[in-house]
């Protein structure tokens, strides 16, 4: 079996890049370097794909430490003719000084990286290997890819604490079989060495593998099977082809290891997603899976979890039939189509993923994307009015426009920049987010406004500052009346009170407020059979205490599956039997009306049910309830596009 060995590129006569040159190809980037890990390896897979394939490409990142069973193989294998000075190879310090970290991106179902393994043979189009061993800056050989020149292999390198991976890959041969190929990379710095009686300078590029030959070559079939499985390394089926790519002492940005797996997992939902969903009747594209010392962690399904399933609805729309098509007209060119929903929806709780994407407490994004549907960025839109409104977006590339959008991206693959482009091409990017943003002028185009003492927002449900909710024995004014718990305050003064409070409110233009006490709304309680006892007395003459609501906080918004529900936290004080209604209303854009019938074809709030403190749900529009100190929730469906008006309405119930 052949020993691997290290080898350190000097400098020939004719030049060389340096290693400093190489890791410096990406740029600054905005994103971090998990976050650009998961989408330049990914878009690697997706490019390396099996054409016609009817499995999905699989996708996995591993992270483990390598333990006492591999530990000593780590040592012998890879400091195996290594540079000794630490400070140019940084590796012998790191398996000498603890047990090795590292960090395995793999996928399987895609080609391999195969063709000829020496860049100066690689002249047809096979040249996965050289293209990714040896070269930098070559132009992508897939159509409609992802990757433009090959700048994002660098991120294994950067990733890495001593600047080196390994690459184990299995691939199809010219002849129809397969050949396993294992090979060591090292991009560091360059420097000098003292060799003999001078020096000699060295380009800080180091490979490991057969050095029997005047150029280093992969360990390939059995040696290369061998050492992988010394390494404890994932191996193939005897049909499978793919490429692991081994990341040694990964940087994972101060995270715990398992952290890291969590953040990595959502980091693939959040720029993977386009890929994980069924489209037109087909599987998914890829799949994904995050492991951490042996522990899956699962990645969010991006159908079922907030927002991205905004984004998946949005993409649906766009392939669909209300998708739009975008053009610039001078010069004429079709740019591609975009889809856009809105939605009533909670607040957010950002995560690390969603703010490395500038998403916080709301979506207002649209999702750019080239034909490959790999997720580009997401570009912001104007705010919507309202902090419970949000939308989302997402725009595809025509076909016969990837070439422009590619070139407008940084090595990165996560902007488009019209400034790095020549006219025309440059107007059209220009083109496309002036499209958008005109697309989103309309989606937000809401106007309107609500009866005096209500709460002004033009969207769907509202804000977390409703006027409604309102309290009261039937009452359901646009202003509250408070007082003393227990108050046995003459009708004629309270009804005097609600006025004044109804003309502070109507002056303000604000709801009023809501807290402990009880909301009259200058009416008599009524009994079981409706009939009036008079205002504040029993049949007996006896001081009553009326019926009222308590509110609990503000209203706010709540998932609930496929819904989003508007909830409102409530007790009735006084004890005894009593009957909650819901009063429901609107205003509709542009009208200054109450409107408690919806217009033809138009929808209206709707009760869902009234929740109790143990969390059962009772279906009915009237629910009798025992007063006391028990929180029930009355949870509402807004309608679309309306300012919604809700009020809580309650009646004694006669106890027989």
């Amino acid at each position: 079996m052949t020993e691997p060995r290290w080898f350190s590129q000097p400098y020939p006569p004719e030049g060389a890049s340096a290693a400093e040159g190489i890791r410096n190809q990406l740029g600054r980037p905005e994103l971090d370097l998990l976050t650009i890990l998961v989408r330049e390896s990914a878009q690697n897979s997706w490019d390396a794909r099996i054409e016609n394939s009817p499995d999905p490409v699989d996708f996995r990142i591993d992270m483990w430490t390598v333990g006492p069973a591999h530990a000593s193989a780590w040592r012998k294998l890879l400091l195996n003719g290594a540079p000794m000075s630490v400070e140019h190879f940084p590796l012998r310090e790191t398996l000498k000084r603890r047990p090795a970290r590292v960090l395995a991106v793999s996928d399987r179902g895609t080609r391999g990286l195969g063709g000829p393994t020496r860049a100066d043979d690689a002249v047809g189009s096979e040249r996965d290997f050289v293209s990714f061993i040896r070269n930098i800056g070559e132009p992508r050989d897939t159509v409609l890819g992802g990757g433009t020149y090959g700048f994002g292999k660098g991120i294994f390198y950067l990733l890495s604490g001593s600047g080196t991976v390994l690459v184990h890959s299995r691939c199809r041969t010219p002849q129809g079989g397969y050949e396993t190929r294992l090979i060591g990379c090292t991009l560091w710095k360059s420097y000098v060495a003292q060799e003999g009686d001078g020096e000699r300078r060295y380009t800080g590029r180091h490979w490991w593998g057969d050095t029997s030959g005047d150029v280093v070559e992969p360990l390939v079939g059995l040696s290369a099977e061998t050492a992988a499985q010394q390494l404890g390394l994932r191996g193939f089926g005897p049909e499978e082809t793919g490429t692991t790519v081994v990341v040694i002492d990964p940087n994972l940005d101060e995270l715990e290891p398992t952290a890291a797996a969590d953040y990595l997992a959502e980091t693939v939902a959040w720029h993977l997603w386009p890929k994980m969903i069924f489209v037109e009747g087909k599987g998914p594209a890829m799949c994904f899976s995050v492991t951490c010392d042996g522990v899956e962690h699962p990645v969010p399904d991006p159908r079922y979890t907030r927002p991205l399933n905004m984004f998946v609805d949005a993409y649906e729309t766009m392939t669909g039939p209300d998708g739009v098509d975008l053009a610039c007209f001078k010069p004429r060119q079709h740019l591609g189509r975009l889809g856009l929903v809105k939605r009533i929806m909670p607040p957010l709780e950002a995560t690390r993923a969603s703010r490395m994407l500038d998403i916080e407490d709301l979506v207002h994004h649209v999702c750019l994307m080239r034909p490959a549907e790999l997720v580009v960025t997401y570009h912001p839109g104007p705010k919507p009015p309202s902090v419970n409104q949000g939308y989302a977006g997402v725009f595809r590339a025509d076909e016969t426009m990837d070439d422009v959008y590619a070139k407008a991206e940084p090595p990165t693959h996560d902007a488009w920049h019209p400034q790095s482009l020549d006219r025309p091409e440059s107007t059209f990017v220009r083109t496309t987010f002036q499209r958008i943003g005109e697309a989103l002028n309309d989606l937000l185009s809401l106007s309107g406004s609500a009866r005096s003492g209500a709460s002004n927002v033009a969207l769907g449900a509202a804000s977390s500052f409703f006027s409604g909710l309102v309290g009261g024995a039937w009452g359901i004014g646009g202003a509250t009346a408070y007082s003393k718990l227990g108050s046995t305050t003459t009708r004629a003064r309270r009804e005097e009170s609600a006025r004044r409070s109804a003309g502070r409110a109507a002056a303000n233009g604000t709801s009023s407020s809501r807290g402990e006490g009880h909301s009259d709304g200058g009416t008599a309680d009524f009994g079981a059979h409706g009939e009036s006892y008079g205002p504040g007395y029993g049949e007996t003459g006896t001081v009553r205490r009326r019926p009222r609501v308590q509110y609990v906080g503000e209203p706010y918004y709540e998932d609930r599956g496929d819904d989003e529900l508007l909830v409102q936290d409530f007790r009735l004080p006084v004890d005894g039997p009593q009957r909650v209604r819901i009063d429901l209303a609107v205003t509709l854009p542009g009208t200054g009306g109450r409107e408690t019938d919806p217009p033809i074809g138009a929808s209206m709030p709707v009760l869902v049910g009234w929740e109790d403190d143990d969390g059962r749900l009772h279906t009915v529009d009237a629910c009798v309830i025992e007063g006391g100190e028990r929180t029930w929730r009355a949870l509402v469906r807004p309608a679309p596009d309306t300012m919604t008006e809700i009020g809580i309405k309650v009646e004694a119930v006669k106890e027989s």
